[in-house]
């Protein structure tokens, strides 16, 4: 499984940002999906996750301001980030976890929040 993100960038405090992560190879192994995010000099942390059934889970830090959804036949993760605060900069990275427990990770991109 591959995982390739796009959306991230720089935006004021208070403004909006969509991620998207495309998933390709054996995409049919895969249950959950979801957004982490790693700021400098500290530990990766979930954002939100999405099952295959369209369970969601979501970080209390980021509840009732981002939402994650989850496109099955394009194979692709959403995450639409609104009411935006400095702390949410961080590199976001895309996760799947097949049904195994295995996890795919994307290779990160960044998301910066100024006041």
């Amino acid at each position: 499984v591959q995982l390739v993100e796009s959306g991230g960038g720089s935006v004021q405090a208070g403004g909006s940002l969509r991620l998207s992560c495309a998933a390709s190879g054996i995409i049919f192994s895969i249950n959950s999906m979801g957004w982490y995010h790693q700021a400098p000099g500290k530990q990766r942390e979930l954002v939100a996750t999405i099952s295959s059934g369209g369970s969601t889970n979501y970080a209390d830090s980021v509840k009732g301001r981002f939402t994650i959804s989850r496109d099955n036949a394009k194979n692709t993760v959403y995450l639409q980030m609104n009411s935006l605060k400095p702390e949410d900069t961080a590199v976001y990275y895309c996760n799947a976890e097949n049904y195994r427990g295995y996890n795919y990770w994307g290779q990160g991109t960044q998301v910066t929040v100024s006041s």
